[in-house]
C-alpha cells in the first residue's frame, strides 16, 4: 500500500501498518486498540490536544487547509482563532523568534516513511527530516515534565529504526518542545541511544503479543479503565469498600 498525506491516517491504512500511536494504544488496552482499528471507536480530542494540532498545522503549512475543513471548531466566523485556542498562536510567536528551535524544525515536514520491523509493516511521518543530520518531532506539551509521561522514547525508537532500515542513515532524535504554560517554554531535548535502544527492545518484546491480537489469533485484553471499555461494559456487583482502597 503506497501511502500519502490523504491516505495516511485512513482506516484502511491503519488496519494494514503499525505506528507509534496504535503500539501505544495497544499498550494501554489491546480492545480499544482494536476497536479504533474496526472504525468502531474514535477517541475524542481534548483542547489541550487541538492547541498541538494548530501548531503543527503552522509548521506543516496547512493552516488554511485546516480553516477550510474545521472552520467552525478553530475559527470565528471573522477567520479568527476562537479565544480557547489563541495560546497556539501565542506559543508560534515565540518559537518562531528563536533561531535554535527554528533550525531544528527547518527540515523536510511530515516525511512519510514505511518500513518492516519486527515482522510487521510500519508507517511514520516525521515532523522535521534533515536527511544525513537528525529527525525533529514538534511536541507541544503542559510543561516539560509531561515529556516523559508520554514516553516519546517509543516514538524516537521507532522512528530512528525506521530510518535507518529504510534509508540507512543513523540520526540523532530531537524532541523541539514548547510548552502551554502562561510563559511559554521552549527547548530541544536529545533522546540519547541508549535510552532510544531500551525502547526499541520493549517494542520488540511486545509485538509478537501484539501482531497476533491484530491478526485475530488472540483475543484482545480489556483494560476496563479507559473510554472504551467504559462504553462496552455490563454492570457488575463489586463491594463498596473497594472505594475506601488507598
Amino acid at each position: 500500500m503506497n501511502l500519502n498525506d490523504d491516505n495516511y491516517y485512513s482506516q484502511e491504512a491503519n488496519q494494514f501498518f503499525w505506528s507509534v500511536s496504535s503500539y501505544k494504544d495497544f499498550c494501554k488496552c489491546e480492545a480499544m486498540a482494536m476497536a479504533k482499528i474496526r472504525g468502531e471507536f474514535e477517541q475524542k480530542q481534548t483542547k489541550a490536544m487541538l492547541i498541538g494540532t494548530l501548531c503543527d498545522r503552522w509548521f506543516e503549512g496547512t493552516l488554511d487547509k485546516l480553516r477550510e475543513e474545521s472552520p467552525n471548531i478553530f475559527f470565528c466566523r471573522n477567520g479568527a482563532l476562537r479565544a480557547e485556542f489563541r495560546k497556539a498562536d501565542q506559543i508560534i510567536k515565540r518559537v518562531t523568534q528563536d533561531e535554535r528551535f527554528m533550525q531544528y524544525m527547518s527540515g523536510e515536514k511530515q516525511k512519510i516513511l514505511t518500513f518492516e520491523m519486527f515482522g510487521a509493516p510500519w508507517k511514520m511521518k516525521m515532523d522535521s527530516f534533515v536527511k544525513n543530520i537528525c529527525i525533529t518531532d514538534l511536541k507541544v506539551v503542559q510543561n516539560f515534565k509531561s515529556l516523559a509521561f508520554w514516553r516519546y522514547d517509543l516514538q524516537g525508537a521507532a522512528y530512528t529504526e525506521g530510518v535507518r532500515i529504510a534509508l540507512g542513515q543513523d540520526l540523532p532524535f530531537y524532541l523541539a518542545a514548547a510548552t502551554k504554560e502562561a510563559v511559554t517554554n521552549f527547548d530541544i531535548f536529545q533522546i540519547d541511544r541508549s535510552t532510544l535502544d531500551l525502547a526499541l527492545r520493549e517494542i520488540e518484546g511486545k509485538m509478537p503479543r501484539f501482531i497476533a491480537v491484530k491478526a485475530g489469533l488472540e483475543e484482545p485484553h480489556y483494560c476496563g479503565v479507559c473510554d472504551y471499555c467504559k462504553s462496552v461494559k455490563k454492570a457488575r456487583i463489586r463491594n463498596y469498600s473497594e472505594l475506601l482502597e488507598g
